[in-house]
């Protein structure tokens, strides 16, 4: 395919997370291979302070100027890449830039994302399905999402993140233990759905047994001074750091540091986190909760645990570190599967969503009879 001139709509870092990630690699990565790609992002800071501290006249304040560069982006671009979540994020941002790629003949790549989907959907199918009929195609990156959208009657084509193994990958042999105490990492925000307070827990209980080991939680949120509370009342505190938000280098050495990542997300698709740890060989212990399932096999690339429950997670870490034929079955194995999620396997599956999209300007997005 020649070069396209493509925008993306979507995210950027910071504050970083998943998607924000995923929309600077993705524009990054386009156009180190030719394509030009006009980059119009949805979360662009408030410059006047005081709504800073309002959210809804924060988010209206973006809306306007975010609406008219939709309007001039798409009027200029091949194919228009919208990289879109539930709730506010959907009704604010992607669906009236879908509804503007419609107007402009912009044919519309919507890329959806987000563990909480099945709930949006079923709340609020019919908004959704109005807007979505608009696009040429709807991407999603797991097989999970593709089987929520299903349910409801629609086809999803899998493109699945990007994991940069040239920044994340194994240096060298990981160390034997327990030649160091062990260091656990959670790489999640500290937001109720990412459930960092059973994580606080299980990592209490595996003090009990590894008295010296230490958390390092990688993230930021409303939780923050609830989470601090926490780690005293069950006096692990001295145990436990909150770095905050960490740039991509600073990311890189915290996953090489690890003896064990811990996910322990109430809801989830494919989290980049899991992704990265695997391609820095790092066992994985994951809540098996959404898209989770779809990305790893519990007992070959990761262990899976129920969400909410501290006592599994802590077992399983406890297995990761004293049984070492498990954890060297766990790294190889998820070495091998994050080379699945590198861009030479991807970009082509996205390289052929977009010549979908155009072969499909000005026709509705296919549905498909609910079953």
């Amino acid at each position: 395919m020649a070069a396209l001139h493509i925008c993306l709509v979507g995210p950027l870092p910071m504050p970083a997370g998943g998607m924000a990630n995923q929309t600077a690699q993705l524009r990054a990565l386009l156009e180190r291979e030719g394509h030009r790609v006009d980059m119009v992002r949805n979360n662009a800071p408030c410059r006047l302070r005081w709504l800073r501290r309002v959210p809804y006249a924060r988010a209206l304040a973006r809306l306007l100027p975010y609406l008219w560069h939709v309007w001039r982006a798409a009027g200029r671009a091949q194919v228009m890449h919208v990289m879109a979540s539930s709730g506010w994020s959907w009704h604010l941002f992607a669906a009236p830039a879908i509804r503007i790629g419609c107007l402009r003949g912009c044919p519309v790549v919507v890329n959806y994302r987000g563990g909480e989907a099945a709930d949006f959907l079923q709340r609020s199918h019919r908004r959704v399905a109005g807007t979505l009929r608009r696009a040429s195609v709807l991407m999603v990156p797991s097989g999970f999402l593709a089987a929520v959208f299903a349910r409801h009657g629609y086809d999803a084509v899998i493109v699945p993140n990007v994991v940069d193994l040239e920044r994340f990958h194994l240096d060298a042999a990981p160390q034997q233990l327990p030649l160091r105490a062990p260091a656990v990492l959670v790489a999640r925000h500290l937001e109720p759905i990412y459930d960092i307070g059973n994580a606080l827990r299980a990592f209490a209980l595996l003090r009990a047994t590894h008295p010296l080991a230490t958390m390092l939680v990688a993230g930021s949120g409303p939780e923050h001074a609830r989470l601090l509370q926490l780690a005293n009342r069950l006096g692990i505190a001295a145990g436990v750091r909150f770095c905050g938000l960490l740039e991509h280098a600073a990311m890189v050495q915290c996953y090489r540091a690890a003896d064990v990542v811990l996910n322990p997300s109430l809801a989830d698709n494919m989290p980049n986190s899991v992704l990265e740890a695997l391609a820095s060989g790092v066992p994985v212990v994951s809540t098996n909760v959404g898209g989770v399932p779809y990305l790893v096999e519990d007992g070959r690339h990761a262990l899976l645990v129920p969400p909410g429950a501290p006592h599994d997670m802590a077992r399983a870490m406890r297995r990761v570190l004293e049984e070492q034929g498990l954890a060297q079955h766990l790294r190889a194995a998820g070495l091998q599967l994050a080379r699945q999620y590198a861009w030479p396997q991807v970009y082509p599956r996205l390289l052929a969503a977009y010549q979908e999209a155009l072969g499909r300007r000005n026709m509705p997005l296919p549905a498909r009879r609910s079953t």
